[in-house]
């Protein structure tokens, strides 16, 4: 009797097999450091306004001081400028201000403030226990570690980088193992897909382990596919330029000379303000807010970002707050002279492509809808750090099943004999 002949699905399923399994093992330790790192950082925001919780939480005393009076205070007292606000409207919360002294370079420094006594809470040079350990958590996510070792590891490459790389790799990799995880698993379920979906407690442990594996990543499906698929933004150029040319939100780098030694994409002179740098008028952040919720009537906090001379507008971003809070702000740009609104860019008046496409940063840390959403990416990122774990215990096992003791048919014909 000739042996039967294994059906073309079993060979296409036997190489996706393969495919899954090499993928997980080969990234599995990384994909574990990934994902619990992640598993924090979804939740970065809360854990440093709950441990650090004196800057960013006032007792209601009395009421407000406007913005204009903070920013006046703030800029006698510490001789410097202030550039940037991050306005909370809630009672308890303090506001944020950011200030630079004019010979100072880079981005300046952030100070907490409590709206109430115009107090300074702290400010982002401070570092506390909490900020620490959430650093050492995002440069694991990132970089693994690797950007804080100070002796170069490879000549060709900064250590940065590598732990970038590093991190495409495996990410690209639990993608794989993401898509072929939804081919082998759909065809095997489809027939008992109720089964395929609980968990055999009763069994023993690697049943359970197994179920574990299987059912668990089921149901984190999607949120694991839109993980992984968006994680290598932040490793490779190639594919952070052809993620936003799929989503329609490539810009192509400006050059700022041609070979005539003359800016490119030069504003023309006709609409450019004869203002010199040195006559801005004095801004008031109550107008601003005002002009900035007259147009976008919705409860919120708001960013703004000054100009440092009349020839630059000023930029205004305003970010919905609440429970299921859409991500995603609304800017718009202000004249800096009239407080006119010359540009506005509201995020639900995109495309869906482009929505999704300036999204990537909430569709992979998980706020695309606020709080709702940042407990399922919770929880999916715990189910994808165990699934590494469980699916190589699937493998050791199944590679110490025991030989079959049975004794070979002609032995046992010639005893019976």
């Amino acid at each position: 009797m000739q042996p039967k002949k294994p059906s073309t699905w079993k060979s296409i399923r036997n190489i996706f097999d393969q495919v899954h399994l090499y993928a997980g093992l080969i990234s599995g330790l990384v994909v574990v450091a990934v994902c619990l790192s992640g598993t924090i950082y979804v939740y970065n925001t809360e854990i440093r306004e709950f441990m650090d919780s004196e800057l960013y939480y006032v007792k209601e005393t009395g009421e407000r001081k406007s913005a204009d009076e903070l920013k006046h205070s703030l800029e006698i007292n510490n001789e410097a400028d202030v550039i940037g606000l991050m306005w909370n409207e809630e009672a308890d919360r303090s506001v944020q201000f950011t200030l630079k002294k004019s010979e100072e370079e880079g981005k300046g420094t952030t100070y907490y403030v409590n709206p109430y006594s115009g107090a300074i809470l702290g400010n982002t040079s401070d570092k506390t226990q909490t900020t620490e350990f959430m650093g050492y958590m995002f440069s694991l996510h990132r970089w693994l570690l690797l950007d804080r070792i100070e002796t170069p590891i490879l000549e060709s490459i900064g250590n940065r980088d590598l732990g970038r790389f590093i991190n495409g790799v495996a990410t690209l990799l639990f993608l794989l193992g993401v898509i072929t995880g939804i081919v082998i698993w759909v065809p095997n379920k489809v027939k008992s897909w109720k089964q395929g979906l609980k968990i055999k407690w009763s069994g023993n442990w690697k049943r359970i382990n197994h179920d574990l594996h299987n059912s668990l990543a089921f149901y984190s499906l999607i949120f694991l596919f839109i993980m992984s698929v968006t994680g290598p933004f932040w490793s490779y150029t190639w594919y952070r330029e052809g993620w936003q040319k799929t989503w329609d939100t490539y810009q192509a780098p400006v050059t700022k000379a041609d070979n005539t030694g003359k800016p490119k994409n030069e504003a023309i002179p006709e609409l450019v303000a004869q203002v010199e740098e040195g006559t801005l008028s004095v801004l008031s952040l109550e107008d601003i807010m005002a002009t900035t919720n007259e147009k976008l009537p919705y409860k919120g906090n708001i960013r703004l970002t000054l100009p440092s001379n009349a020839s630059e507008p000023i930029g205004v971003s305003k970010y919905r707050t609440g429970f299921f809070a859409r991500a995603g702000a609304d800017q718009l740009t202000l004249s800096s002279s009239d407080l006119s609104i010359t540009e506005a860019n509201l995020f639900s008046d995109l495309p869906f492509r482009q929505q999704v496409g300036r999204s990537v940063k909430s569709l992979h840390i998980g706020d695309i809808f606020g709080q709702f959403s940042k407990f399922l990416w919770f929880v999916a990122c715990l189910i994808a750090t165990s699934l590494p774990i469980t699916g190589t215990l699937i493998w050791w096992n199944k590679r110490k099943k025991k030989p079959s003791k049975k004794k070979p048919i002609e032995k046992r014909v010639a005893k019976m004999a």
